[in-house]
């Protein structure tokens, strides 16, 4: 399974507007929802169950990055937006420092295997010094989708 399987183009944001978590989930709760990838009558059970996961522990596993999820019986297809903070968000990561990149992903319920096919995906790129630097550096959407496929690209030649 590819990134490009599952990142939404249309779910990018490269300057996130916060630094709160809650509002930075729920922003790109919103961008996925924009981009059709969820219902928009989903938004507000999507950011509770989000939430509801990370009071269990939180999903910034250091380094700079989060990877925030829910698998839930009303979404169809997976589907994962990415949103970049110069600023940095308090997401509670396990290094206590602030997260600059966040790969926020939906799952159907009824696939768990392409969900942990997803997550095993996102971690091995993001455990890359070199892909997190130039997530982070990212100034466009495009340099963005760009990463990705070089991402993929490797992976397919690796």
């Amino acid at each position: 399974m590819k990134l490009s399987d599952f990142v939404v183009n249309d779910a990018i944001i490269v300057n996130l507007a916060t630094t709160e978590k809650q509002e930075a989930i729920e922003q790109m709760i919103d961008k996925l929802i924009a981009a059709k990838a969820a219902d928009k009558k989903l938004r507000s059970e999507l950011v509770k169950s989000i939430m509801e996961r990370e009071k269990h522990g939180s999903t910034g596993f250091g380094k700079g990055v989060a990877v925030p999820h829910v698998k839930h019986e009303k979404i169809k297809k997976m589907a994962a937006g990415i949103a970049i903070s110069s600023a940095g968000v308090e997401f509670a990561a396990l290094d206590k420092k602030p997260v600059h990149s966040i790969v926020l992903l939906l799952s159907p319920k009824d696939k768990p295997d392409e969900h942990l096919q997803a997550m095993e995906n996102i971690f091995t790129n993001l455990q890359q010094d070199t892909f997190r630097r130039f997530l982070r550096q990212a100034a466009t959407v495009e340099e963005v989708i760009e990463l990705l496929h070089d991402a993929d690209a490797q992976q397919l030649a690796g």
